[in-house]
């Protein structure tokens, strides 16, 4: 049996072991969002550094990276790729001053949200109120609550289906940009909305 240290640094990489362990390998893939981390592989006969997307090394260290096709890595790894859950979103809808009213930039990202909530088959979703520092902080509870019941009573009649929803208020207590109190700041007024 092979000794075999993989270090996962940022990167999305596959380890096929396809006819024994001569010809496992591991090969690197781009993240979701589009970047390359890089994967270290340490075997019985040396250690390669993958950086490259579509890169591949042995699981035993022997050879450098080469690069390999598209059709070979969806030929080996077309299964666990399809399998990879999607990673959870995250969308911020921001408010005009003192109430529940959306910027219009901000209405205009519901049908995003409801995409994605549509691509999770069993999906979770969290819709968290916030307020700028301005006014007192029991009121601020409130209109954060307020925020986010009125996104999700929004969601739910352009037709949300989820597993679990949830609606919190944080108030001013976790503000995007940290302000002084009583500071008017338009990117705290907002609602976060997260989808896994």
């Amino acid at each position: 049996m092979m000794k075999t240290g993989i270090k996962r640094l940022s990167a999305l990489a596959l380890v096929a072991s396809l006819v024994g362990c001569a010809n496992s390998y591991v090969v690197l893939l781009p993240n979701p969002d589009g970047t390359t981390g890089k994967v270290i592989v340490t075997g019985k006969k040396g250690q390669q550094v993958i950086d490259q997307v579509s890169a591949a090394v042995p699981l035993d260290g022997s050879k450098a990276p080469e690069a390999i096709s598209g059709d070979k890595i969806q030929r080996d790894f077309g299964a666990a790729i399809a399998a990879r859950p999607l990673i959870p979103e995250r969308f911020l809808l921001y408010f005009k001053s003192g109430g529940a009213d959306l910027t219009a930039e901000s209405a205009a990202l519901l049908p995003k949200v409801l995409k994605a909530v549509s691509l999770r088959p069993a999906v979770d979703v969290s819709v968290i109120g916030h307020t700028d520092t301005v006014g007192d902080k029991e009121y601020n509870r409130g209109l954060s609550l307020e925020r986010a019941q009125f996104v999700a009573n929004l969601l739910r009649k352009q037709g949300l289906k989820v597993h679990a929803l949830t609606v919190e208020s944080h108030g001013e207590r976790n503000p995007l940009v940290k302000t002084p109190d009583n500071t008017a700041e338009p990117r705290n007024r907002r609602v976060e909305i997260s989808i896994r």
